[in-house]
């Protein structure tokens, strides 16, 4: 038997998309197998003139005084989306979706879905969160249709114990 089809992960309506610029913390994820021992890891988003978002994802690998690692992927906004829905290109051709499902209105925090519902990320602009507020987005990625056995905290620490190098 096939699995019921999904309704798609509602978009956030509209996002400006110099104030989503910027650093965002994890702050929660489904790990991806390549990230899955991640430690304080930010995602900076850098709005390219040809209208790409240039992405650098840094974090310490396997523990908080691990390699800091580096991926520096390119989003793509898909137009009439009101700026929510981007192609994440890590490999050409390949573009990942990447739907910006909530956003506050302060631009504080986001979570990252996919229609799939095989991944989903938590960020915000602080990387420290309280276990009542996590709790709080914890469930709102459950409503979206999400396992969250899968969904896990991920490990943050500042500041860290070697700086990092200015991208």
């Amino acid at each position: 038997m096939f699995a019921p089809k999904r309704e798609p992960i509602a978009l956030v309506p509209k996002v400006d998309l110099q104030r989503f610029m910027g650093d965002w913390y994890e702050i929660g994820f489904t790990p991806i197998y390549f990230v899955r021992d991640a430690h304080n890891g930010v995602e900076s988003y850098t709005l390219n003139p040809d209208g790409t978002v240039g992405t650098v994802y840094r974090y310490r690998d396997g523990g908080f005084d691990g390699p800091l690692k580096t991926h520096r992927p390119k989003g793509f906004v898909v137009p009439d989306t009101g700026n929510a829905l981007w192609g994440m290109q890590f490999v050409w051709p390949f573009k990942g979706e990447y739907r910006i499902a909530h956003l506050e209105p302060d631009y504080s925090v986001t979570i990252i879905a996919r229609n799939a519902r095989d991944y989903v990320w938590l960020m915000a602009r602080d990387p420290e969160m309280s276990d009542t507020d996590f709790e709080r987005y914890r469930a709102m990625i459950g409503r979206m249709g999400y396992d969250l056995s899968k969904f896990k905290r991920h490990p943050q620490r500042w500041p860290e114990a070697e700086a990092r190098p200015p991208l």
